[in-house]
């Protein structure tokens, strides 16, 4: 599955993100935030991973309609490419 340096560099981007978020759950565990500020947060830090995934998939499955038979040689015919996005769904 081909994806772009453009989309790569959004992934890094969005990545970093959730790194930052996930960082600060863990301050707010350690400064005992209220439960339900930090499970908000937590909610935010998921719902920005499968943002991750749905983007990288998107651009997946956009290369693979471009090219399906070499995408199909490479091991991500459609059907594949459909089973992880039901993963991620």
């Amino acid at each position: 599955m081909e994806i772009t340096e453009e989309v790569k560099t959004d992934l890094h981007k969005r990545l970093r993100r959730v790194e930052g978020q996930v960082r600060g759950i863990q301050a707010m565990l350690s400064e005992d935030r209220e439960c339900r500020d930090v499970v908000t947060q937590i909610a935010a830090a998921t719902k920005a991973l499968e943002q991750v995934g749905f983007r990288m998939l998107a651009a997946g499955l956009t290369s693979c309609l471009a090219d399906p038979e070499g995408s199909a040689a490479k091991g991500y015919a459609i059907e594949d490419v459909e089973k992880m996005f039901m993963k991620l769904a």
